[in-house]
């Protein structure tokens, strides 16, 4: 059974106490402020063929399947049953063109650190497939796109304590990313799939308008803004991370939403430490207007341009 969450006087009451202008890196929201502990869930994805992105998944980005049912699957690392994809088919829906459509860009999966980045690396070279690179100064990532056209990125994070802020903001960029020195990292391993320790990392979205963007994200939601110059981009987080979203107006202004019918991102998934700290950040969506549905002990929320985020513990 699903409900819409009520606006209950006590949780308002919680969220001005938790509101904390007070950091040392960003910008903290006006109101509600997403706990330090908050981090990712799985992403869950519309696919065309279900084993043709089990064949990628697994034989391309080295995920394990722990779980299939029908039409739908679950993968996560070579060890644990913690899930990072779901996949859900849908015969012949159509691919998604990068920068085509609003919703995903690409979700990011975070390794636990740069020799595993080194070994894929490796692999990819190994079995030939294509990726982008870059050197975002906080992290090292690679970019692919799954068969349905749907944006990927593998990263691993340099040290909180080599990252550099101008004022408060940190600094990001796209450099170019040394993958010599990525592989020597890797110690001549090899690639054995995603290890443990990998988690989703951030998501990053295509959005019609940044201001509005943010009046959900960051005023409604409880998310810090961290970056806020890089051209028609912003970057929020929660604990001081760089980002745990990614947000832009690269699909540009006529950009179509997308429909059940493409292949796309179903939802993603925020991970708070407590029901409480979930109600609190329903109560805020529900105050700024937003409408929040209740399902069992999660709350679901649609951004502006249909984007569906879960809450969860």
């Amino acid at each position: 059974m699903s409900d819409t969450i009520p606006i209950d006087s006590t949780v308002q009451d919680d969220i001005r106490r938790d509101a904390d202008p007070v950091m040392a890196d960003g910008i903290a929201p006006p109101g509600y402020r997403l706990p330090a502990a908050t981090r990712l869930g799985p992403v869950a994805l519309q696919v065309a063929d279900l084993q043709r992105s089990l064949t990628y998944y697994q034989d391309v980005l080295g995920l394990r399947v722990i779980d299939r049912t029908g039409g739908t699957a679950m993968l996560g690392t070579q060890a644990g049953d913690t899930a990072l994809v779901h996949l859900t088919e849908r015969p012949d829906a159509i691919a998604s063109p990068q920068h085509a459509r609003l919703g995903l860009y690409h979700f990011a999966i975070l390794l636990p650190d740069r020799a595993a980045l080194g070994r894929l690396v490796s692999h990819l070279g190994d079995i030939g497939a294509q990726a982008g690179a870059s050197d975002h100064l906080v992290s090292e990532a690679l970019y692919l796109h799954d068969p349905d056209g749907l944006g990927i990125e593998v990263y691993a994070d340099r040290p909180r304590s080599m990252w550099e802020r101008v004022d408060r903001q940190l600094r990001m960029s796209s450099d170019p990313l040394d993958l010599a020195d990525l592989v020597r990292a890797a110690g001549g391993a090899p690639w054995t799939g995603m290890p443990e320790g990998t988690v989703m990392g951030h998501v990053h979205l295509h959005v019609g308008n940044l201001e509005q963007a943010a009046a959900f994200y960051h005023d409604a939601l409880g998310l810090d803004k961290m970056v806020w110059d890089y051209p028609s981009a912003l970057f929020l987080a929660a604990g001081g991370y760089h980002h745990h979203l990614g947000l832009n107006t690269w699909a540009g202004p006529r950009a179509p939403h997308p429909t059940d019918a493409d292949a796309r991102l179903l939802e993603w998934r925020i991970v708070l430490p407590s029901p409480a700290d979930v109600q609190r950040a329903a109560a805020s969506l529900s105050a700024a207007g937003h409408t929040v549905v209740a399902e069992a002990a999660d709350c679901i929320v649609a951004d502006p341009w249909g984007t569906r985020v879960r809450l969860l513990v």
